[in-house]
């Protein structure tokens, strides 16, 4: 490359910090209210109205998207409202496969396990991490939507397996789910945030990361389908759904009025409380 054509080569978008928040237990909790909602949500429309299913679950995906990826610093309420709106249409276009080609769900799970491995390597090739604290320029950024858009595919699909395909029913998924999703979440919260001369530990924190990520969609959908249907508590749909939408707007407002999960606001607190920690520090 030429010193023209480099001088004259689009500077990529950086930003002041990562768009994505900390990683602490109230992240673990509204991610699990976003995959419940996004599962009861995309069935009351779907079975109410498909023009409302169209205009909320794919006009409000895009219009979400958008904002988010247009802004240049991390909000909580924009970051967890795109999340949301991901769940709703994650779960439309992770049942779209089986209802108009009538695939069995396993088919559909290894297709979207296929796609989001594939994405991962790119993303990794392309920018040497795959770590979530490097959410720090626009390219990342739709690496890491990209790959949370397949996590909700791949996660319904896994969780319709083995309610319908394995006739688990819903309240054995969520035993199942549970328990997958919490070895994944135990070694990823031992090894913390590993140092950057650790690839070993890096790339383990962020294999297990993601993985518990993506378990969070099947165990969620289980969940929200446990209370919902005759299966469980039969609550129906549209009330889960609202009792969702209370829990996460009243998370989602704590995190934005407290600031708790601005990237590395817990790292700062261990190591303003902890006398050995802020010795290290100074």
């Amino acid at each position: 490359m030429t010193a023209t054509q480099e001088l004259t080569r689009p500077r990529a978008r950086v930003f002041a910090g990562p768009k994505v928040p900390e990683v602490f237990l109230v992240f673990w909790v509204v991610k699990l209210l976003t995959t419940g909602i996004g599962e009861t949500a995309a069935d009351f429309m779907g079975t109410s109205s498909l023009v409302l299913a169209g205009v909320v679950g794919v006009g409000g995906f895009f219009l979400a998207l958008w904002l988010q990826l247009r802004a240049e610093t991390y909000h909580p309420i924009r970051y967890w409202v795109t999340v949301l709106m991901v769940a709703v249409f994650g779960t439309m276009i992770a049942d779209g496969p089986h209802v108009a080609l009538g695939t069995p769900y396993y088919v559909d799970s290894a297709i979207y396990l296929v796609l989001l491995v594939a994405l991962l390597r790119w993303w990794k090739r392309s920018e040497g991490t795959l770590s979530v604290h490097s959410i720090t320029t626009a390219r990342r950024e739709r690496f890491y939507w990209g790959t949370v858009l397949l996590t909700f595919g791949l996660g319904t699909a896994l969780g319709d397996t083995t309610a319908q395909n394995l006739h688990l029913g819903f309240a054995w998924s969520i035993v199942v789910f549970a328990v997958l999703m919490l070895i994944p979440l135990g070694i990823w919260a031992a090894l913390g945030r590993p140092s950057t001369g650790s690839a070993g530990s890096a790339a383990v924190s962020v294999a297990t990361f993601w993985g518990a990520y993506s378990l969070t969609r099947p165990l969620g959908a289980s969940i929200a389908d446990w209370m919902a249907t005759k299966q469980g508590l039969g609550w129906g749909t549209g009330p889960v759904t609202l009792v969702g939408l209370i829990l996460f707007a009243l998370l989602v407002g704590y995190v934005a009025v407290t600031h708790s999960d601005v990237e590395g606001a817990h790292a700062a607190h261990d190591r303003d409380t902890d006398p050995e920690r802020k010795e290290v520090a100074a």
